[in-house]
Order: structure tokens, then C-alpha cells, then sequence
């Protein structure tokens, strides 16, 4: 691991965008690891966000997706990181045109990674 360490981003995290719009998995996790229950989300599963107010000049741009980019060299499952609320990540416009970073509230504190 490269030093990177965090809290696991499960399905008791609040994560929003930048301007308050909520996000969610639209994937189901395919991992068969699970905590309390639910499948653990990965860098592979998709995500959007629902309810962004965020205008330019007025004209509606909200955001509509988020991409993680997780540090490759961290916690993996079948290969593929796991996000941690420490993982870089953006929000993009359906034009895909960068919105900021989400907001990752863990609702839950007990598994650590790093």
C-alpha cells in the first residue's frame, strides 16, 4: 500500500457534490465482500447525483455523475480499489465539464484502511 489510508466509503456514507446534490451507487457492488450486509463499493461501480442546484449565469448545470480515481497501490477487492473517503474524485455536469470534488460525510467510523 502506498501510505494512503482512510475510512471504507460504505453504504452508510453520505457523499454529496460540491453544491449539495446527493450521490448515489447506480451500480450494484459486484464484490461478494459485504459490511453489515451490503456489498462494498469500488472505483468500478457507477455513481450519480440527483437534486444539484448549481446554475452558471443562471442557466441550470448540475451534476450528474462521479468519477473516482483511487490510488491503485491501495485496499483492493477482485483487483479493484475500494473508496475510501480519503480517494480523489469529481463531479461532472451531464457535458461532462468538472464540478469539484464530492463531499464524503462517513456516517460510520470502524473500518479503517492504511
Amino acid at each position: 500500500m502506498s501510505g494512503n489510508s482512510g475510512n471504507l466509503v460504505s453504504h452508510t456514507a453520505v457523499i454529496s457534490c460540491p453544491h449539495g446534490g446527493r450521490v448515489r451507487a447506480t451500480s450494484v457492488p459486484s464484490s461478494g465482500v459485504r459490511l453489515d450486509g451490503q456489498p462494498v463499493p469500488s472505483a468500478d461501480d457507477a455513481f450519480t447525483v440527483v437534486g444539484c442546484p448549481h446554475t452558471v449565469d443562471r442557466v441550470p448545470l448540475p451534476c450528474t455523475t462521479v468519477r473516482w480515481t483511487p490510488d491503485r497501490d491501495t485496499v483492493l477487492i477482485d483487483g479493484v480499489p475500494v473508496l475510501l473517503d480519503t480517494s480523489s474524485a469529481q463531479c461532472f455536469s451531464a457535458g461532462l465539464v468538472p464540478q469539484g470534488p464530492p463531499v464524503v460525510s462517513a456516517a460510520r467510523q470502524g473500518v479503517m484502511c492504511g
